[in-house]
């Protein structure tokens, strides 16, 4: 069921690309995809995709899933957000 909030564009439960940028270190990835799978409701497919940049030493992953509410994408980006290997999120 959807649900209705006007403080978002979004109309939940929407597929929802999540952009974390970050060192290309060896546990950047696993710990990112930890992250993501703890927010999402066991059972919602997630799709990674990543691509380093030019000069390898960043990672950018992108997570696909469906969001369910702003409350849950709120507390994905707080916790992405806090972690020390974690850049930037979009």
């Amino acid at each position: 069921m959807a649900t209705e909030d006007k403080s978002t564009p979004f109309q939940f439960p929407c597929p929802y690309p999540l952009k974390v940028m970050g060192r290309n270190t060896g546990e950047f990835y696993s710990v990112v995809s930890a992250i993501v799978e703890k927010h999402v409701s066991p059972g919602n497919e997630i799709t990674y995709s990543s691509r380093t940049s030019s000069g390898e030493k960043y990672l950018s992953i992108t997570a696909t899933f469906p969001a369910e509410s702003q409350e849950q994408l709120y507390a994905l980006y707080k916790e992405l957000n806090e972690h020390d290997l974690v850049l930037m999120t979009l």
